[in-house]
Parts: C-alpha cells; sequence; structure tokens
C-alpha cells in the first residue's frame, strides 16, 4: 500500500498487484524465491506516468493508465522471453544497476521525507536536489506527522540492529533473529495503527485528524476490469516505456540470479521474462499496476526455506485475506509511519562504500560509470539515469573491441616448484628424482608479452623467438571492428624491428611510394642491415572465437603487403590455438594454412612440415592388444599362403615389394614412431591433431614455433642446392 502510494495510486491498488504477482508467477518460475510484487522504483516510475498524464488528460483516471502501462510493458517482455532473448540483460553491467539502484533509493527517499515530516507546498517529484532543497526550506513547518515518521524510522533501525547484534552474539539463534528483524515492518505498522486508532478514533473526519492517515481501504477487487488500451492513453507514456521495461528486466533477473547461486541453482533469463510479461498481461484485469520482483520479500522467503514456487500461493492467499478481512485496520494507518517503511526499504538498496571502494580496485573505469548514474539520477532524473549509465557501459565496451591492442609475445622457460624446490626433484616432498623427459616435471616453454604488459615479473626478459619470426597475439576477439587496428599495429611493430629482404626493390625513383620519404637529398639511405628479414609471423587465435569476411579480408590485404615488403621470399603465416572449426574454415578458404604461394610450385620442395600427434591407445590398452593379434593373423596367413606359391626367388621378390607397397601407407606414423623425439614418449598409435592438408595449422604456440624455426632454417641449405630459388 505504501508502494501505491508512490505509484499516485489510492492503496488498494497496491494489494491487488502483490496478489496478481505471486499468484501467476509460480506457474512460469524457475526461482523457488522471487515474489513479484510493487516494488519502489517502479511504483516511482508509474507514479511519474499518472502525475505526467493528469496534466495533459485529466480525464484519464490514473489506474487506467498504469494498468494500461503493465500490458504494454508486459506484452514486450513476454514477446522477448519467446524468443528466447533473455540474454539482453548481459549488456546491462553490475555497475549500472548498482548506480541505478543507488540513485533511485536516494531519489526515493529524499521524495518520502516530506510525508515523513509532514510538510507540504511543494511537489516531492522534482529533481532530488531541487526536492531537498525545498525541504530545508520548508522544514520550519513540520507537523505532528513528524513525530510519528520519525520515531517509527528509528524504532526500525534501532530493532534490526537489535536482531543482526544479538545473531552475531547468539549464532544458533541466528535465524529467530532474522525473523524477528523481517518482522519489524509489521510490528511498527501494527504499534502505530494502534497508536493512531487510540488518537483519532473520535476524529475520523479528515479535517479532525491530529495527523495524515491512510484513509478508507475498499473491500474486495473493487476495480476489477477489462483494462482500457488506446492509442491515446499509449502515447503519454511511450517515452517512460523504455525505462519501465529496463527496470521490470533489471531488478527481477538480477535478483532471481543473486538468490539462484546463494541457493544452488540456475534460472533461465527467457523464462524469467514471461513469468514476468504474463503476470503484468493479466494483473490489470483485476486492477494491478506494473510489477517485478522485489528483494525483500523475496529474501525472506528464501531464508524461510521455500522448496517451491508454489510457496507464492500460499502469500497470495494471505494477501488475499488482508484485501477482504483487514481493510477496515488500513483506515488508521499513518502516512508518515508508511513514509518511514519506504525509506527503511530502499536504504538498503544504496550501495555501501566499501563496495565502492571493492569496485575502484577492481575496474576504476567503472567506479565513473557508477558516480555518473548517480549524478544523472539526483539532479535529473530516474530515467536519465537509467540510459546514462547503461549507454555508458555499451560505448566502454564498444572503445575496448575497437580499441584492442594484441601483444608480441617471447619464449620464457619456466620450472613447477614446490616451495623452494623443483616439483619432483630429490625434496622432502618426492622420492622420485627429477626426469627431464617427464612433461609433468620437466622445464616447459611459455610465451609472456614482450614489453611485459600482462603484469609478470619486469626482471623475466622473455626471449625474441628468433631472428626475423614474431609471434602475435589476439587479445579481445578479432572481428571487423578491430581487424584494422589489430593488424596495423603489428606492422608497425614489424616495419620497425626488420629489413627489406631486398634493400633495391625500389629501382626508380617513381616506384616507393608516395608516402614513404626515403632517404634525404644528399644524404645515404639509412642501413638496417643489422635487422633480420621477416621470415614467419604466428597468430595466436586462442582469444579469437569467430572471425568475419571483414577480418580475415584485412589479413588477406596484410598478408600480400608483407609478401611484397619480403620479396623475394615470402613471408610463412602459423596459426596456432584455433579454438573453433568455423574459424578454421574461414581461415582456410582465404588461403591460410598451407605454406605454397601461388605462382611458386618449387617453394614446396624446400618446406618442411611438421605436426602435433596424439596417442589414440597405449600398448596396455584393449584397442592396441586387438590390433595387435589382428597384425598377429595376417602375418601368418600371408606368411602361409607365400610358403604354398611356386618359384620362391621370384615370390620371395613380390613379398619384399609387397610389405614395401604396403608400409607406405603408414610411412608417417612409422616415422613419429621411431622418432628419436617421441621415441620415449609414445608406446601406442598416434595420430595428427589437425589435417595434413592444413599444416600451418597448429594445436598451440610451441609446435608453431618448431614448425617456422625448422622451415627457416632449412631455406638457405636448400637455396644453396638451387632448390626453389627464383631469380631476381
Amino acid at each position: 500500500m505504501a508502494y501505491a502510494g508512490l505509484a499516485e495510486l489510492e492503496p488498494q491498488f497496491g494489494l491487488y498487484s502483490s496478489f496478481m504477482g505471486v499468484l501467476i508467477y509460480w506457474f512460469f518460475a524457475t526461482s523457488k524465491d522471487i515474489t513479484i510484487g510493487p516494488v519502489a522504483v517502479m511504483s516511482t516510475i508509474v507514479g511519474n506516468v499518472v502525475n505526467k498524464v493528469a496534466d495533459t488528460h485529466p480525464e484519464i483516471p490514473g489506474h487506467v493508465v498504469a494498468s494500461a502501462l503493465a500490458i504494454i510493458a508486459g506484452a514486450i517482455i513476454c514477446f522477448l522471453g519467446l524468443i528466447r532473448a533473455g540474454r539482453i540483460v548481459d549488456f546491462i553491467s553490475l555497475a549500472a544497476i548498482s548506480a541505478f539502484m543507488t540513485g533511485s533509493a536516494i531519489n526515493i527517499a529524499v521524495g518520502q521525507v516530506p510525508a515523513l515530516m509532514g510538510i507540504s507546498g511543494f511537489s516531492n517529484r522534482e529533481a532530488t536536489y531541487k526536492v531537498f532543497i525545498n525541504i530545508l526550506k520548508h522544514l520550519g513547518r513540520s507537523k505532528r506527522d513528524a513525530a510519528m515518521g520519525l520515531t517509527a524510522l528509528a524504532f526500525l533501525y534501532l530493532i534490526r540492529f537489535g536482531c543482526t547484534f544479538s545473531a552475531r552474539k547468539m549464532p544458533h539463534r541466528s535465524k529467530l533473529f532474522f525473523f524477528l528483524s523481517t518482522l519489524r515492518t509489521a510490528f511498527i505498522i501494527l504499534l502505530y495503527t494502534l497508536i493512531s486508532w487510540l488518537v483519532n478514533r473520535h476524529h475520523r473526519k479528515k479535517k479532525q485528524r491530529l495527523f495524515k492517515i491512510l484513509g478508507d481501504v475498499p473491500r474486495g477487487f473493487q476495480n476489477a476490469a477489462v483494462p482500457t488500451i488506446n492509442t491515446t492513453i499509449i502515447k503519454t507514456f511511450a517515452s517512460e516505456l523504455p525505462a519501465s521495461i529496463i527496470v521490470l528486466l533489471i531488478e527481477h533477473i538480477a535478483i532471481a540470479k543473486s538468490f539462484g547461486r546463494v541457493n544452488n541453482y540456475t534460472i533461465d533469463p527467457s523464462q524469467e521474462m514471461v513469468a514476468i510479461g504474463v503476470t503484468n498481461l493479466l494483473g490489470p484485469f483485476l486492477g494491478a499496476y506494473p510489477a517485478t520482483g522485489s528483494f525483500s520479500r523475496t529474501a525472506i522467503k528464501s531464508k524461510a526455506g521455500v522448496r517451491t514456487p508454489f510457496a507464492g500461493v500460499i502469500t497470495a492467499l494471505v494477501v488475499l485475506l488482508a484485501i477482504y478481512a483487514l481493510p477496515a485496520v488500513f483506515f488508521y494507518i499513518p502516512n508518515s509511519v508508511l513514509s518511514a517503511v519506504i525509506i527503511h526499504a530502499v536504504g538498503d538498496l544504496i550501495t555501501p562504500p566499501n563496495t565502492v571502494y571493492q569496485f575502484w580496485r577492481i575496474s576504476p573505469l567503472e567506479v565513473i560509470i557508477f558516480f555518473a548514474g548517480v549524478i544523472v539520477t539526483i539532479f535529473s532524473s530516474i530515467e536519465n539515469g537509467i540510459y546514462t549509465t547503461i549507454c555508458v557501459s555499451v560505448a566502454v565496451l564498444l572503445f575496448r573491441v575497437l580499441f584492442a591492442k594484441g601483444r608480441f609475445v617471447g619464449k620464457v622457460k619456466i620450472h613447477s616448484v614446490v616451495g623452494d624446490h623443483l616439483a619432483g626433484g630429490e625434496t622432502k616432498y618426492s622420492d622420485r628424482p627429477f626426469d627431464s623427459r617427464d612433461p609433468e616435471t620437466s622445464a616447459r616453454n611459455v610465451f609472456l608479452p614482450l614489453e611485459h604488459g600482462d603484469g609478470s615479473n619486469p626482471q623475466v626478459q622473455p626471449e625474441a623467438p628468433y631472428p626475423g619470426i614474431f609471434i602475435y597475439r589476439f587479445s579481445e576477439g578479432y572481428n571487423y571492428p578491430n581487424a584494422n587496428h589489430y593488424l596495423d599495429h603489428m606492422v608497425q611493430v614489424i616495419f620497425q624491428q626488420t629489413r627489406r629482404t631486398n634493400p633495391n626493390s625500389y629501382p626508380r625513383l617513381g616506384d616507393r611510394p608516395w608516402n614513404d620519404p626515403g632517404p634525404r637529398r644528399g644524404h645515404a639511405p639509412e642501413d638496417h642491415s643489422d635487422r633480420p628479414a621477416l621470415k614467419a609471423i604466428i597468430l595466436d587465435f586462442s582469444s579469437v572465437n569467430n572471425v568475419d569476411i571483414t577480418s580475415v579480408q584485412h589479413l588477406i590485404d596484410v598478408r600480400n603487403q608483407l609478401d611484397r615488403y619480403a620479396a623475394p621470399d615470402k613471408v610463412d603465416w602459423h596459426l596456432a590455438c584455433i579454438n573453433n572449426r568455423w574459424t578454421k574454415r574461414a581461415l582456410a578458404s582465404a588461403g591460410f594454412g598451407y605454406p605454397t604461394p601461388a605462382g611458386d610450385p618449387n617453394l614446396l620442395e624446400r618446406w618442411k612440415p611438421i605436426f602435433s600427434v596424439a596417442e589414440i591407445g597405449g600398448q596396455g590398452s584393449a584397442a592396441a592388444a586387438a590390433q595387435y593379434r589382428e597384425n598377429e593373423r595376417e602375418l601368418k596367413k600371408l606368411h602361409r599362403e607365400r610358403s604354398l606359391s611356386k618359384g620362391g626367388a621370384r615370390d620371395e621378390e613380390a613379398i619384399n615389394k609387397d610389405d614395401s607397397t604396403s608400409s607406405e601407407a603408414s610411412d608417417f606414423a612409422q616415422n613419429i614412431a621411431s622418432s628419436k623425439a617421441y621415441a620415449s614418449g609414445i608406446s601406442g598409435r598416434v595420430a595428427v591433431l589437425h589435417g595434413l592438408n592444413r599444416p600451418l595449422f597448429h594445436v598451440d604456440l610451441t609446435s608453431a614455433l618448431q614448425s617456422a624455426i625448422a622451415n627457416v632454417e632449412r631455406r638457405p641449405q636448400e637455396e644453396a642446392k638451387g632448390v626453389g630459388t627464383r631469380s631476381v
């Protein structure tokens, strides 16, 4: 009923909204704790809409406008839920939600002070700072309402403090004190209603009352009817409709997720949207106005230990009892006490200073967003505060994506340690000696940014991968907004740290690009012979999930640009840690992953493939044993058939030839098995991790670097033999 006052409606409309919210929600719910009903922020927005319509269309009743707003907002939210668009709420950051809740709480609390003090003569719907100034101007006009309201507010905080203190002193009674604390509002309402009845029972007329009281509350659903909706009504609140939808979603989804994590269950945001939408679609038929999840009522249900959403039906029965049995008691409730209840309730929505400080430690930029939202809410309106925080949060997200900066990484050899000793070494932690061949205990290479942008120890200097080889790591995905920024930075650094393979690539002055000034007149060209020529580029796609046409085309353009820079050689492009098959497909379609450039068929002859392989069954596995038995039977059968055949010498030659032919199909596996590098590590069958037709796709940076170095070192040897060379 107090929130109905915020909505500029009569008290019974708050009861109608409370009844329909809990009655309908349980059927669509994915949260067992959520209680849907009137809330302070949404009621304030509805009140602003009702006041605006009262000024422009005084013939339209306020409850008609509120019901129409509920219908339209509910229909939109229900549609979003049905198309499974629940993830759109993830675009609203925690900083934006905190700013919205804090600014709204301050706005509502300041707006309730005039009713708390019995002050009148100005509007409490203006900007917060104006209301505060008017309160200070008219403070001397306070009435008896202040005595009721201030004492009620003091008692509310005193009871909560006492219960919290007692719960800390007696932890085994903490649940009892929690429920006593949650009942403080009901206790204060009953106490001051009794006082009001004793004082005003002989002063029932409005002018005779010693302080303002709630007055008549009709019994039953007196405003149940088909809601009135037309273009005139819709136009009156169309500008506030986006803010209303955002508030309905923010409060409900945020509360549902929070209690889902606390109680170890997962909610479905899309289904919750359907629940909110249906609630607000059906509620107005009984006179309800927009309702959403309530934090305080949800916390009470959660602490009470409800097991299913059907607990809402029990709540609905209690509200129904209040609608039909208690209207006579509601008559004497003091308005100032209701204002005290509202101020006390919204006070918990204000973000405490220690939380803001924690925000600052995590992300200073988002603290600026937080204060921007709070300031706009205080000096403008709740709606503008919502729009400000959301727009700024989205702008920051786009900025981070658009100006994402990749990093050049280098190699660092690290060891795993336990205390002051190597893991696996001869220490008190382990009895087995350190084995350099054991991948679990041996040293391994990791790749860290060369400029220590990751906050790693600056005393550890990553080694450059190899002269002329660069490893570039994307940081925020790789798509069309940031592709150009990434590659411009990569090319700029490569040009600064390398030289042209052929310094005489511009035989004529006109061949030089127009924006390359070259050496000054009368000066010799700069000598960059100390720099290596560009040989290979390794791209780390570990943070990339998808690519698009624009980003891949940028890669193609840069590949062609660097090929001209490295002419007559070609630059090898190795791509590591690709996590998405569609990304790999897109890159392969663009010509990446294969070493032979167009127009140079001889280059393949001086290129050495290096593949990453993995075991698909050890010697002790059932698959390996079955394969061994099958091979043994086949060999015995083949030997028997050849022994019975005629022409011994000729048959022997045929056997050798057949053996040679059959072995060609498994040359790759045999070479791997007999390789010194894998002799101690592979005990069964092996298979390559990536396709043989795209050998420049690598499983990790280590294999990519090995492949790049092997081919760079192989080039001079093959060129000396005259393989794959070209005249310049």
